[in-house]
């Protein structure tokens, strides 16, 4: 005897509903993220942007190489100070085909580096094979590099400690072009990212050369951006 079918309706629509329930769970979760991001960007003085395809193109590396390029959401686009000076910073979901996969947080340094290096945390499967070498383990994580001569000048001991001071939830932080990268899990927030954001600066400095060949107030930032102040300094009025 077959089963009535009622009992098939039921069932779908009982499975019919509770995807409901999931899509509407996710898209308040989505919404409150959005707002809370955007009153992050609008008390610091930066600015936010709904969505953005171009930006996640400039890096080719770490997360993206993993699960392409996608769209850029709830994007913060800024400027903070570090030891060494003023930094261009984004924050950014990365979204690919519809799914939040990380926040990529990025701080921008004075010059490009003739290498990539990447730093996975060891539960993390490798990079593509043929794509990046194995350095080696830098502190907690291991380094994958485009040219291992010109990376590992790069790891010194003041590099590492500021790669493990980043935390086990994010899961690579690289270094390409003239960007230090980091992907945190999709839940973080602002909190979590103020203290991204400094480590990340942390490790700019350290990369860049302390040589004072760049002038500070020669640094060009978008004119929608708005720094903040470096404490103890005073910001002329507007």
């Amino acid at each position: 005897m077959g089963v009535p079918a009622w009992v098939w309706f039921t069932i779908a629509a009982v499975a019919a509903g509770a995807g409901l329930a999931l899509l509407a769970a996710d898209r308040a979760q989505r919404t409150a993220r959005n707002r809370e991001r955007r009153r992050w960007a609008a008390l610091r003085g930066w600015q936010f942007t709904e969505s953005d395809q171009v930006l996640p193109t400039r890096w080719q590396h770490g997360l993206i190489a993993v699960t392409g390029r996608g769209t850029g959401r709830d994007v913060v686009t800024g400027s903070t100070f570090t030891a060494d000076g003023r930094r261009l910073v984004h924050v950014l979901d990365h979204e690919v085909n519809g799914r939040t996969h990380a926040v990529m947080v990025a701080v921008h340094r004075r010059r490009p580096l003739p290498t990539v290096v990447e730093l996975w945390l060891p539960s993390v499967p490798v990079p593509r094979e043929g794509e990046l070498d194995l350095l080696g383990p830098v502190g907690d994580r291991y380094a994958f590099v485009s040219d291992m001569t010109s990376a590992r000048p790069l790891i010194t001991p003041d590099l590492v400690d500021a790669a493990d001071e980043i935390g086990d939830d994010v899961t690579v932080v690289w270094l390409e072009d003239a960007w230090v990268v980091a992907a945190a899990p999709p839940s973080a927030g602002p909190a979590r990212l103020e203290r991204l954001l400094r480590d990340l600066g942390e490790l700019a400095d350290i990369v860049d050369p302390l040589d004072g060949e760049d002038d500070e107030e020669d640094r060009v930032l978008p004119s929608n951006v708005r720094e903040l102040p470096r404490a103890g300094r005073a910001v002329p009025p507007a």
